[in-house]
């Protein structure tokens, strides 16, 4: 039986459904850049208020947009954000927290 052959983006990691998404795509880029200042900062001990804020705002953001995401290659990247934010804002809480050296 000849068929015609059809490509299947369902089985691709970084597959589309072809319609825009600009919510969860700002969302997938504000998650990677809060993960990603949140990872860098907390490698510094005095950065701390900044790394715990960065991956605070970083979690919660990437998780709206897990809860609102279309596609399987959103989803990937706001996990990988979110793992950086993640380290970032438990390395940060580690050294000083989210009100250290603010409130006395």
């Amino acid at each position: 039986m000849a068929q015609a052959m059809r490509r299947d983006p369902g089985h691709s990691l970084f597959a589309t459904d072809g319609k825009p998404h600009p919510l969860q795509d700002t969302l997938v880029g504000v998650t990677l850049v809060l993960g990603a200042l949140a990872f860098v900062t907390a490698q510094f001990h005095g950065l701390h208020l900044l790394s715990s804020w960065a991956g605070l705002v970083g979690i919660l953001t990437g998780g709206y947009g897990q809860f609102i995401s279309a596609t399987t290659r959103e989803r990937f990247l706001l996990i990988i954000g979110l793992g950086a934010s993640a380290i970032g804002f438990y390395l940060g809480m580690a050294h000083g927290g989210l009100f250290t050296g603010v409130i006395n």
